[in-house]
């Protein structure tokens, strides 16, 4: 067992068995020995491989996506544009680039946050930013980004934020906690407490598993309330479904292979599937106008995905032809290991905006 692993084996043992969030928080954000602080986690050489580390052409759509919400908002000056879970800065790189090209008077306007709670990973992104000579501010949290009109986007952020999960059975709702079997971690049952178990997912039958997570919940709240308060507009992308229902998708991810999720907490990562639904209604709750839910594939190729890919195939030779059609495949596509079924979009504004790929009747 790792070093970390015995810590929560000690805490189990002084004070019993812990929540799978209070788990899954500790393994992956603990100072001391939490994956996001210890590990690389992103590309070939990590863990797991994000859209804006196949290709360029990710944050370049969604660069454009962001310039055409400025343009809505009728261009405010200064805006604070943020990101959520910025990664190693890729995806940052690849807006500023793009949205420089595509309109000087945005990145003139804008002022860069990013919000990161490992002081590693936002070293790696300071200095994936340096080359555009701009204040790069960081926060740890949202609530610390400064006021002002915003434009948000937050790519595989929620998946990394832990989940409670409750079986059901002859004793109704049970909540799965992480206990101790000797000196190994394992899963047991106990009291729900005050937890609620997806409302309106419809009758459960025994052995069915319900996830919920207020913490996510509570994020998307805070970005629909300042989006309530001031104009702007967000962008979440992330992998799960857009209604709700039972299953358990906890999983755990390490070499680019399943891991199981107990086992060396630390050394891999932690998800599981978005609640679309759920982060709608929280955004709506807090008085943003809120998009339908679409498919990450159906996004990007709105945007003009296709059409990027030609003008970047044009003139390379049949191996970098390949690539790039590949990799647009790899966005968009529905077949396995491919992001453009699994992965959803799901847009919110201060007001309804007419903002593709949502179509001339905006959002609503």
């Amino acid at each position: 067992m790792t070093p970390l692993g015995r810590r929560i084996a000690e805490a189990i043992a002084s004070r019993g068995p812990m929540s799978l969030e209070r788990f899954w928080n500790i393994a992956l954000f603990d100072p001391q020995g939490g994956y996001y602080t210890a590990r690389r986690p992103f590309g070939a050489e990590g863990d797991f491989i994000t859209a804006p580390e196949i290709s360029q052409m990710f944050g370049e759509l969604l660069g454009a996506w962001l310039v055409a919400a400025w343009r809505k908002l009728g261009r405010p000056s200064p805006f604070v544009l943020a990101e959520i879970g910025p990664g190693r800065g890729t995806l940052m790189a690849d807006l500023l680039r793009t949205t420089r090209r595509l309109d000087p008077a945005f990145a003139g306007a804008a002022r860069l946050w990013l919000v990161e709670t490992s002081d590693r990973l936002a070293g790696e992104q300071a200095a994936a930013l340096a080359r555009f000579d701009l204040p790069v501010r960081r926060a740890r949290r949202l609530a610390e980004v400064e006021d002002g009109p915003l434009l948000l986007v937050a790519n595989e952020l929620f998946d990394a934020v832990a989940i409670r999960q409750f079986v059901f059975g002859a004793e109704g709702w049970r909540e799965r906690l992480v206990s101790l079997d000797g000196e190994a971690l394992r899963f047991v049952e106990g009291e729900a407490g005050t937890a609620h178990p997806l409302p309106g997912a419809g009758t459960p039958a025994p052995g069915d598993v319900a996830e919920v997570s207020p913490l996510r919940e509570a994020i998307a709240a805070e970005i629909g309330s300042r989006l309530a308060r001031r104009p702007g507009a967000a962008l979440l992308i992330d992998y799960g479904h857009a209604r709700s229902g039972f299953g358990d998708t906890l999983q755990a991810l390490r070499a680019h292979a399943f891991a199981d999720p107990l086992a060396d907490p630390g050394l891999h990562d932690i998800t599981s599937h978005v609640d679309f639904a759920r982060l709608s209604a929280a955004l709506a709750g807090a008085g943003a106008s809120v998009s339908p839910v679409g498919t990450q594939g159906e996004f990007l190729l709105s945007l003009g995905l296709a059409e990027r890919a030609a003008r970047l195939a044009r003139d390379r030779g049949p191996e970098d032809r390949a690539r790039v059609a590949s990799d647009a495949r790899r966005l968009a596509g529905g077949g396995p290991g491919e992001m453009g079924a699994l992965f959803k979009v799901l847009a919110a504004a201060s007001r309804p905006l007419a903002l593709p790929p949502f179509g001339a009747g905006g959002l609503d």
